[in-house]
């Protein structure tokens, strides 16, 4: 492997472009609830810090020079974090995506790069995600000097998380009880547990996944929101130090979305939602005389899901026999 040192150089100056995301307080009885908004990365969302590592890492090991090209499986938010970093750096990139994809994502996804794989077959778990790894392998095993950054597995996008994501909670807060954490690839999950675990010896871990998710055992069956539980457990889980786990809904996710927006003014997407949706099952046993610090991050904006969580029409098609239109509250931002 040799290191393309001005490759390295670029990269490192991209660096720049990771600076500290806010923390907000909200109202939530009993709780002094703290929202991280990671949705104030510059692309858009948390999976920019760990595009970030992983590409950055690689390129310092000599695993991606200039005609590399580097492929991710993705349910939109890394790929397009990879994809502006790649145009950043001059280097080819391929996604490989699935129908559950935001349709905004997609269209800016197909504006960002010359090549998107779609997969349409869905795996033995009703959902997507053993296709497109299955559509990645072959694309490395076709295509000349391919690198796969493979978030499901690297300690470099875990990494990031530990330095960046949860280096930064620890210098915004002198005290947490308990931090609520979506699991997907994992890699959130394990580097932000392990860094708090280290500065706040007591604070209580607790991650979320959907139904339908088999990350912690649940039986498979279809999802719809993309960017929270997974069709196959995550290598990266085993890195994680996990003290209790809440599963929801997604009709509980698009619940709290909701009222994420109309409450506490915060637009967000799916995984978002679903750790709201968990706090909100787990407030009443929460509380105490002295009301805990908890923290959750709002992992990207709900503008990329105007056309599903937010749209009545499509949770009534997509969860016919569940849909309430009184419990379906009606988007407004003007």
């Amino acid at each position: 492997m040799s290191v393309d040192h001005e490759l390295v150089a670029r990269v490192r100056a991209l660096a720049r472009l990771l600076r500290s995301t806010p923390v907000v307080p909200l109202e939530l009885d009993g709780l002094r609830l703290f929202a991280k908004l990671e949705y104030c990365n510059p692309v858009g969302s948390i999976k920019d810090r760990p595009a970030y590592g992983m590409l950055r890492a690689a390129i310092e090991r000599g695993e991606i020079g200039r005609d590399t090209t580097v492929v991710e499986s993705s349910s939109g938010n890394l790929a397009l974090a990879l994809a502006v970093l790649c145009n950043q750096l001059g280097l080819s990139f391929v996604p490989v995506i699935d129908p559950n994809i935001s349709p905004t994502l997609e269209r800016i996804l197909s504006g960002a790069t010359a090549r998107v794989v779609k997969v349409e077959q869905r795996d033995d778990t009703g959902n997507y995600l053993k296709t497109r790894l299955g559509r990645v392998r072959e694309l490395c095993a076709a295509t000349p000097n391919s690198f796969w950054t493979n978030q499901y597995a690297s300690l470099d996008g875990m990494n990031a998380h530990y330095t960046l994501t949860a280096g930064e909670i620890a210098e915004q807060f002198t005290r947490l009880d308990y931090v609520f954490l979506g699991v997907s690839s994992a890699g959130t999950l394990a580097g932000v547990s392990n860094r708090l675990k280290e500065a706040f010896p007591g604070v209580q871990i607790v991650a979320v996944d959907v139904e339908g998710s088999v990350i912690f055992g649940g039986p498979p069956r279809k999802r719809y929101i993309p960017g929270i539980g997974a069709s196959q457990v995550p290598p990266l889980l085993a890195q994680a130090r996990v003290d209790d786990v809440v599963m929801v809904s997604e009709l509980e996710t698009i619940h709290a979305c909701r009222e994420l927006l109309h409450r506490h003014g915060i637009f967000a997407g799916g995984s978002t939602g679903s750790v709201y949706a968990a706090i909100k099952k787990r407030a009443r046993a929460l509380r105490s005389a002295t009301p805990p610090h908890v923290l959750f991050l709002c992992y990207d904006r709900g503008v990329a899901y105007l056309d599903t969580v937010y749209d009545p029409a499509w949770v009534s098609r997509t969860f016919p026999t569940k849909h309430r239109d009184s419990e379906q509250p009606e988007l407004q931002l003007a």
